[in-house]
């Protein structure tokens, strides 16, 4: 009996060592398979014909946005007022236009209603381009730039080109080191 029972063990060991080898093989597959995507320099057109609504409730679509600053950098706020770290965030973001004022600041805004955005702007007196995304989370540009957290700060340089795509704090080194 003693002799089947350390057969038993044996056999069983034997299974979840072969079972460990092969989890250990699959997951090295994946770690070796999955290199960082390069980020993006140039919005998908879905992106770039989405619509925001300005401070009048005007439409413009992110093209004619950015077509009005060409030639010159542009940072890109996408924030809410119920957003806690972007609340938390804007004394950097205050310090960093103080810094940098020959950029462009464009802020796009997550509120669930103009009213909520447009008593942010002033109650937070935040300085720069305003637009309202009706369609939030929902929005072409949000599942364009694969959007899944805000605050998200994108740099555009002189050029045109994206040059941070995906920034959660403002204080991101990339972000005050191409502004100068």
């Amino acid at each position: 009996m003693v002799g089947s029972k350390s057969k038993a063990r044996i056999n069983s060991e034997t299974d979840m060592n072969k079972t460990s080898y092969a989890i250990v093989f699959i997951l090295s597959l994946l770690v070796i398979n999955c290199e960082a995507q390069p980020e993006p320099t140039v919005f998908p057109d879905e992106a770039l014909n989405d619509t925001f609504l300005n401070e009048k409730g005007e439409g413009n679509s992110l093209e004619t946005i950015l077509k009005a600053h060409e030639g010159k950098t542009i940072l890109i706020d996408v924030w809410a007022s119920w957003c806690r770290d972007c609340i938390v965030g804007l004394p950097s973001l205050k310090a960093l236009q103080k810094d940098h004022d020959e950029v462009v600041y464009v802020f796009l805004s997550m509120d669930k209603t103009e009213k909520s955005w447009k008593s942010a702007i002033d109650k937070y007196d935040i300085k720069g381009e305003h637009y309202f995304m009706s369609k939030g989370w929902n929005s072409a540009f949000s599942e364009a730039i694969d959007l899944d957290w805000v605050p998200r700060y994108m740099v555009i340089d002189a050029k045109g080109k994206i040059v941070v795509f995906n920034a959660i704090e403002v204080t991101d080194p990339r972000i005050n080191q191409l502004l100068k």
